[in-house]
């Protein structure tokens, strides 16, 4: 888990997944609430809600675990039951960088 940067990234959606696959993560800062989207372990993909932190001080995951990035962009998360591309063009994105 990376801080988040304090410059918003100028990003297109398809460009995003080539960030993903690249950076690995990155913050996204909606209407509904403030995202970290990231991967575990190279293997699968998931949303974190900010405004949560479980026992050991890391977020909470607020979506299912899934294995490509297109399928995690289309993924309905949280409460609000929209995907990443649904809310893309009312949101800000943020790199993730090292403390």
């Amino acid at each position: 888990m990376g801080v988040k940067a304090e410059e918003k990234l100028e990003i297109s959606l398809d460009d995003l997944k080539t960030y993903l696959h690249t950076n690995h993560s990155v913050y996204m800062d909606t209407p509904e609430g403030n995202y970290y989207l990231t991967d575990v372990n190279d293997r699968y993909w998931r949303v974190q809600d900010t405004s949560q932190l479980n026992e050991k001080e890391h977020y909470v995951d607020c979506s299912e675990l899934v294995p490509t990035i297109s399928e995690f962009l289309d993924l309905p998360f949280h409460h609000h039951g929209k995907s990443i591309a649904e809310l893309f063009d009312s949101s800000d994105f943020y790199a993730s960088e090292v403390a």
